[in-house]
């Protein structure tokens, strides 16, 4: 049985670490590179950087400080955040990136991951889908999740993995920073469109949370979460321990 991973989010503002509730009313939580340190050396399997207001300020990542956690870590590293080119794929790769998350730079420019894929590999190019619903249906919202391009989810996203991407970051905007679980209904339709690993973004309010989301989407490969790490109110390695008493292979 395929390991499950668990994987930390840093969502980066100003050189601080941040945490809000639906991508709103952002909060001060802590240095990146101590935040990053800490779970390298308890028990993440990877961990997801992102500068959250390069998009929408049009601006390029803060490499200065990506550098310094890429230094303190010893797990893989994933990084995103005004990503919009092939240079800026080259600049954060270079920086200590192991793999790269593009969203509104792949929605200004649709053959950006095809691009990247073939210059870097399938296995550094990474969609993060920030995913609201709308009417009843599942839409791309673009910078950091203020804008609703109209674009439909689902088919956006296997379109994206038809050209190169090698994973998948599925934010629910709708139950991030809510705490009352995943967004099963979304993930479920993710995963049976793709055949890449397919990350649950938002929602975790307990370790509770997590052993539901791999048994009710078996497909997924990581569950991703933020502010219950943040605040201390799930260890991740006491989080592993519970999984695997419930069946789920994680490694510990």
């Amino acid at each position: 049985m395929i390991t499950k991973r668990i994987i930390p989010c840093l969502d980066v503002k100003d050189g601080r670490v941040v945490k809000g509730v639906n991508f709103k009313n952002l909060n001060d939580v802590s240095s990146p590179v101590e935040l990053a340190k800490y779970y390298s050396d308890n028990g993440a399997d990877e961990l997801v950087f992102y500068d959250i207001t390069a998009s929408f300020e049009e601006r390029r990542l803060f490499t200065d400080i990506l550098r310094e956690v890429a230094s303190k870590i010893f797990i893989p590293l994933t990084v995103g955040g005004g990503i919009n080119t092939l240079d800026d794929f080259e600049r954060v790769l270079t920086s200590g990136a192991d793999k790269v998350s593009v969203n509104s730079g792949a929605i200004r420019n649709p053959s950006l991951v095809g691009e990247a894929a073939k210059k870097y590999g399938d296995q550094c190019v990474v969609l993060s889908a920030d995913v609201k619903r709308v009417g009843g249906k599942f839409h791309v919202f673009a910078k950091g999740g203020r804008e609703d391009t109209g674009i439909e989810a689902i088919s956006w996203i296997k379109r994206c993995v038809d050209s190169g991407a090698g994973e998948v970051v599925v934010n629910s905007i709708d139950t991030d920073g809510v705490k009352r679980g995943f967004d099963l209904e979304m993930l479920s339709a993710v995963c049976e469109a793709v055949n890449v690993p397919v990350i649950a973004s938002g929602g975790a309010g307990s370790s509770a949370d997590f052993t539901k989301l791999f048994k009710t989407v078996p497909k997924i490969s990581a569950g991703l979460a933020a502010s219950i790490f943040h605040f201390g109110e799930v260890e991740i390695n006491a989080l592993k321990r519970e999984l695997a008493e419930n069946g789920i292979t994680v490694r510990i």
